[in-house]
């Protein structure tokens, strides 16, 4: 009895040895993916290090590009005009915008004089004081922004009011807007994400429309 093994046999056996490496290298693949799942799964790490007795931090003092600073100005100023004087058919929303609290923005955003004006507005009375019997919502519309002086803006918009009853006739005002920078040394960190560098409304005049938008009946 012959004892060779015939070709067909050696082929079998070594098909035999590759599917199988195939299907093991197939399971690891698999339990590596699901090891390796959920993807946001969180890891905890602690990087440790040893600082250098001469390493030395040099600070520099870097101004900002004139052409973006006047485009975050604009926006600040639109977002304080909106602030101020839209409303919306939410009294704790409005109340919580005009207050006093961290979360009074206008309040954050102005000075002291500024934001006292504002509390003599009849619209500041009637949502602080009392709930207004008809909910107004009073959107404004941008057309201009002009810059006057160093930090002073002429503001365009029309602003009108729609309740229950319709809605009011567009009016347009001029408002003359000056800013200031925070001079404090600290700020709530906060403060920096609404508002990094600090500007404040120190002056907020009336040039053409009348009365004060919010004083209007």
């Amino acid at each position: 009895m012959s004892t060779n093994i015939e070709p067909p046999i050696l082929l079998s056996r070594l098909m035999t040895f590759v599917f199988s490496a195939a299907i093991v290298t197939v399971v690891v693949l698999v339990v590596t993916l699901a090891q390796m799942f959920p993807l946001n799964r969180p890891q905890v790490f602690f990087l440790t290090t040893h600082p250098r007795e001469n390493l030395e931090i040099r600070l520099h003092a870097m101004e900002p590009n004139m052409e973006n600073m006047d485009a975050y100005k604009r926006a600040f100023i639109k977002e304080y005009i909106k602030a101020r004087n839209e409303i919306i058919p939410n009294v704790g929303v409005m109340r919580r915008k005009w207050s006093t609290t961290p979360d009074g923005v206008v309040n954050t955003w102005s000075t002291p004089d500024v934001y006292a004006d504002l509390t003599q507005t009849d619209m500041w009375t009637a949502y602080m004081n009392d709930v207004p019997d008809i909910e107004f919502s009073c959107p404004v519309e941008f057309n201009s922004i002009a810059p006057r002086a160093d930090n002073t803006y002429a503001v365009n918009f029309t602003y009108f009011c729609t309740n229950n009853n319709g809605q009011t006739d567009k009016k347009d005002y001029t408002i003359v807007i000056r800013l200031s920078s925070d001079t404090d040394t600290s700020i709530k960190w906060g403060d920096r994400l609404v508002n990094p560098l600090g500007l404040r409304v120190s002056e907020y005049r009336v040039e053409s429309g009348g009365d004060d938008p919010l004083n209007f009946k």
